[in-house]
């Protein structure tokens, strides 16, 4: 897939994602990716930004092509509705209150917490809160609505992730660690003051401003998209193509080789037996006129 570098230049140039941190907040190895530097300020090459956002939203679109999902993380206020809007579009999983540690290094504890929060929802709507007293209906409310902040990102998330995309790695950096130790590919929205040698796939940009934010979220988004739509695709010619063979086979069914084999074996048995059948009754007649001769010769003789 493929955009026009110009336009999107100009979009970024609009929506400030060239603007970097100050000076004295920078990380040394974000060199590579620096314009230059006006009032203080470093400016952010945005060539370079066309160039890495491609490759990334590429990465992403082929992730969700192939069926994976992607955990969009972006806990600042800035980020928290661009990001939750983006993944009840695309159906992926979001984490935009704070990030549980061991969310991903300690997978099966959180689903149990997932699990404690579909309790106690079930319990809600099934009459057991009618049944308990207001204290303890009032501590359930309020274990639920913690819950409900942590966890409804990824409260359907029953495995983990199969990349992971990042508003400002250098806030979210237990999730950045975290998923290194799983080896889960990153992409990330990355300011002048992160460190890109931890992400796999860096879109360097302004990871402050809403504007910024939104335009490349929403970028990634219509990738993955895209790529949605291609598995959606995929899945239903396969789907197509497994009906008209089964429709093919129930049309013209086969009959098994081992059959015809045993079919004929049996069928000259049966002949043979017939054959023994038909020769047995042959001799017995032979035999029965045989002696009615001799016994008409006797009877001759006996006479003269």
């Amino acid at each position: 897939m493929e955009l026009n570098n110009q336009t999107l230049i100009k979009q970024l140039l609009e929506s400030g994602v060239h603007f970097g941190h100050q000076k004295n907040k920078w990380n040394p190895k974000m060199r590579d990716y620096i314009f230059s530097e006006k009032s203080g300020v470093y400016i952010i090459d945005l060539q370079k930004t066309v160039v890495f956002l491609l490759e990334a939203c590429n990465f992403l679109h082929d992730v969700a092509a192939k069926g994976g999902s992607i955990l969009f993380v972006g806990t600042k206020k800035q980020a928290q509705d661009i990001i939750r809007e983006a993944v009840d579009k695309s159906g992926m999983f979001y984490v935009v209150n704070r990030w549980l540690g061991g969310l991903l290094t300690n997978f099966e504890t959180v689903r149990k917490s997932v699990a404690r929060y579909d309790k106690i929802e079930n319990m809600k709507t099934d009459g057991t809160f009618d049944k308990l007293s207001k204290k303890e209906v009032s501590q359930l409310n309020k274990e639920l609505v913690k819950l409900s902040k942590n966890l409804k990102g990824v409260r359907e998330m029953k495995k983990l992730p199969t990349a992971i995309f990042i508003i400002d790695p250098h806030r979210e950096i237990i999730a950045v660690k975290e998923a290194r130790k799983l080896k889960i590919p990153i992409v990330a929205l990355i300011d002048t003051n992160c460190d890109p040698d931890m992400i796999d796939y860096v879109i360097p940009g302004n990871d402050d401003a809403i504007r910024s934010i939104r335009l490349i979220t929403s970028i990634v988004l219509d990738f993955v998209l895209k790529g949605k739509e291609k598995f959606a695709l995929e899945g239903k010619k396969a789907e197509k193509a497994e009906k008209t063979v089964k429709a093919e086979k129930e049309k013209t069914p086969a009959v098994p080789e081992e059959s015809k084999e045993e079919g004929a074996p049996d069928k000259l048995v049966e002949d043979a037996d017939e054959i023994a059948k038909r020769f047995k009754h042959g001799k017995k007649e032979e035999k029965i006129e045989e002696e009615k001769t001799i016994k008409r010769k006797t009877t001759t003789k006996r006479k003269v």
